[in-house]
């Protein structure tokens, strides 16, 4: 068996580095012939090319390939037209695996596809997120790591049978958000099961908050409002609506939490500063949090009402 692990990535080197490193480290069992790293640069304007360039001595199982900026969806389907697996690997270029990351993936497919009697499966492992960027694989897990996504492409496996059957990703998701549980529908509705592998960990590292990166939170709210549009008009579901907070009760939730927009990017600066001077900068991004989303959710009915939508 063959494996392709498919990464896209776009301005992520420093921390795309340790991925790739990790990648090369691992510890191949009798479950792989063997593997190869297929990497997509989305038109990466920090160095990304040139840096892998210089360094692909480092790097036996890397294939490189580029695009012009078109998101990670495109870069996606990208990959998996340029991979030979048996077996497709995603994982986000900011993750960082354990030796026995594709060993995991790879025992736990067989043996469902062995107890199933066919490859109608995936698996899915764990994430871990922490802002540790020296030592990201010391991070303990957390409550707050656990996912009830059906499919998100941080670090899940498929037969590429499989996967190709589905369609790969729809491109329209060309902003921030979405594409992957959109695949995730129609991967259910195939009935392809989901198989949890928390022996496949990755540290999925992020930066600290930091007060000037707020502009930059607010701005992926509302992209992520703009493509869960496009998400609940191909699939225009009760489940899907409550995914992306296209709902009464959620407008009406972050009014509350917010006291109707009182509580809000602006007025919690002071705290949020404090906060992260004094090391809290996790608790911080928690509180921030909540007038994220109500402007996530604020955003997605402005889109919604300017498309037409009733509700």
């Amino acid at each position: 068996m063959f494996v392709s692990v498919v990464i896209p990535t776009y301005n992520r080197l420093p921390i795309l580095q340790k991925c790739l490193l990790a990648l090369e480290s691992q510890v191949l069992r009798s479950h792989s012939d063997d593997f190869e790293i297929i990497l997509v640069d989305d038109g990466s304007t920090d160095g990304t090319l040139q840096w892998l360039q210089r360094e692909e001595d480092r790097f036996p199982h890397l294939k490189l390939f580029s695009q012009e900026h078109g998101g990670p969806a495109k870069g996606r389907n990208h990959g998996v037209a340029k991979s030979r697996g048996d077996v497709i690997i995603f994982i986000d270029s900011d993750l960082v695996v354990t030796d026995g990351f594709l060993d995991s993936h790879l025992s736990a497919l067989k043996q469902a596809w062995k107890r199933q009697g066919n490859k109608l499966c995936f698996t899915y492992g764990s994430v871990i997120n922490t802002s540790n960027f020296d030592n990201p694989t010391s991070e303990p897990h957390k409550i707050s790591d656990v996912s009830w996504a059906y499919f998100a492409t941080g670090n899940v496996a498929i037969d590429r049978e499989i996967l190709e059957q589905s369609g790969l990703f729809d491109i329209t998701f060309c902003l921030y958000g979405w594409e992957d549980l959109e695949l995730g529908e129609r991967l259910r509705k195939m009935r392809v099961k989901l198989v949890r592998c928390p022996e496949a960990k990755g540290y999925h590292w992020h930066p600290s908050l930091t007060i000037n990166s707020i502009p930059r939170l607010i701005r992926v709210e509302i992209e992520r409002a703009k493509m869960g549009l496009v998400f609940y008009r191909k699939h225009p579901s009760r489940r899907v609506r409550f995914i992306i907070q296209f709902t009464v009760f959620h407008l009406i939730l972050w009014e509350l939490l917010t006291l109707g927009g009182l509580i809000n990017e602006r007025t919690l600066r002071p705290l949020l500063a404090w906060l992260i001077r004094r090391g809290k900068a996790g608790i911080a991004m928690e509180l921030l949090r909540v007038p994220l989303n109500r402007i996530g959710v604020r955003a997605l009915f402005r889109e919604a009402s300017l498309a037409g939508f009733h509700f």
